[in-house]
């Protein structure tokens, strides 16, 4: 691993930063819904990382310890905000409109907005489950390291939000 190297850590961390950065930004965002506590929390992980990165051992790999890290800053950062994150509807009405249609991973159709409504209506857990199974397309078992969860756990509560959501969208048509 070229951070082992102290010669070559910075050019090790750009290379990273460059692989990683606008996946950790949309991870984030879809947890904190505002770009601009997205991209300071994004900033925020990336030093943690290059402050930390001795103590990644390998373990997992890099690309799980980064998410780790990403999501558990989320969520002190909503805990710690006392931020609401189920917001009422004409709220997140704006929200989609401005930041969904306008965002380029989001395709903005009708389709998407109500799944994105129907996404932070859902408990926490199974938020962030469907959130990093559904739009990040991580495996259970990536999604168990990053959360210290089961894989059975986290089969059930992605079940349980697909159930949700599936029935939102059929009784909202």
């Amino acid at each position: 691993m070229l951070f082992r190297d102290k010669n070559r850590r910075s050019y090790a961390f750009t290379q990273l930063l460059k692989k990683y950065r606008e996946k950790v930004y949309w991870l984030i965002r879809r947890m904190v819904q505002n770009h601009e506590d997205a991209n300071d929390l994004t900033q925020e992980v990336f030093i943690k990382i290059w402050r930390k990165i001795d103590d990644f051992r390998g373990e997992s790999k890099l690309f799980t310890w980064i998410y780790r890290i990403s999501v558990n800053m989320a969520i002190s950062f909503l805990n710690k905000s006392n931020t609401n994150q189920y917001l009422p509807d004409a709220v997140f009405e704006n929200i989609t409109s401005s930041q969904v249609d306008h965002s380029p991973q989001e395709d903005g159709g009708e389709i998407l907005k109500k799944l994105h409504k129907c996404v932070r209506n859902l408990p926490e857990k199974q938020q962030l489950v469907f959130q990093l199974r559904y739009f990040e397309e991580l495996s259970y078992e990536e999604i168990a390291e990053i959360t210290n969860t089961s894989v059975g756990a986290l089969k059930a509560n992605y079940h349980h939000a697909v159930k949700k959501i599936e029935h939102y969208l059929f009784i909202s048509d």
